[in-house]
């Protein structure tokens, strides 16, 4: 059962209450093969205000969104690397997004 935590970056002044935890859960228990009831989404929000990164000014481009996912038994090699690409452009799909 993965258990998948989403951080979104919000600008100021935005609702994030358009973010659905519902069309990612079933986004993310699509890629993962799930069962109903097995992936767990929990989205959270951070202001823009409370985000930075080094020597860069983050006006105008889309504010990113942070993924963590917890396995009990976590994929491998190619296995992991096709799972990042699927959770990627499942995450943008439903942020609307690019990956």
């Amino acid at each position: 059962m993965p258990i998948v935590d989403i951080e979104v970056v919000c600008q100021e002044g935005t609702d994030a209450s358009s973010v659905s935890a519902q069309a990612l859960a079933d986004a993310l228990g699509q890629v993962f093969g799930s069962t109903p009831g097995s992936t767990w989404v929990r989205v959270h929000t951070l202001l823009s205000s409370s985000y930075a990164e080094n020597e860069v000014e983050l006006r105008g481009s889309p504010p990113p969104a942070f993924v963590t996912i917890l396995h009990a038994h976590p994929p491998m090699g190619e296995a992991r690397t096709l799972e990042v690409l699927a959770v990627t452009n499942a995450v943008a799909s439903c942020l609307g997004r690019t990956a």
